[in-house]
């Protein structure tokens, strides 16, 4: 039996510390599908699903057993349809654990036979979020040290026209 795991987020954009959880999942999973999803709570996001989906890929091409989805439902129907055995959230801080243990609840609920896996971020990633990236870019601050190169101009130059 092959285990499978989501490792859902918006990832607008991808950063670093998305990237350190992929990466990390990869070594635990025999194959980890990456979920761009919508968060109906965030505002109207910077980059489409589609150019979320194709930054993931270029930054994770070098994963064999790592797979990029797009979805816009729930979370639990689409680890039901895949077969998935974990659900896979990176944790940053204390705040982060309230709503994610609160989602991992709900999928529980929605979908026993997953679980939610929560990986700890690395001390270099704690403070950093798509968020973060967004609000340093606008203003025309140095990005290159929170997300990967391969990506770095496409989000500069596409977030300095949001000017």
């Amino acid at each position: 039996m092959r285990r499978i795991a989501v490792c859902p987020g918006s990832f607008d954009p991808p950063t670093l510390g998305h990237l350190d959880i992929i990466t990390r999942a990869s070594k635990l999973f025999d194959k980890v599908i990456v979920l761009v999803s919508r968060n109906a709570g965030k505002a109207t996001p910077s980059f489409t699903a589609t150019e979320r989906m194709l930054m993931i890929q270029a930054v994770t091409a070098d994963l064999d057993n790592v797979v990029i989805d797009i979805l816009d439902g729930l979370l639990a129907d689409y680890v039901r349809t895949v077969g998935a055995i974990a659900i896979v959230k990176g944790l940053r801080a204390v705040s982060d654990f309230e709503y994610e243990f609160q989602m991992a609840l709900a999928n529980k609920k929605l979908y026993a036979d997953a679980e939610t896996v929560f990986l700890t971020t690395t001390a270099e990633n704690m403070y950093l979020s798509s968020s973060v990236v967004k609000q340093i870019a606008y203003f025309g601050g140095d990005i290159s040290h929170f997300v990967p190169s391969a990506i770095h101009d496409d989000i500069t130059q596409r977030l300095i026209k949001e000017r």
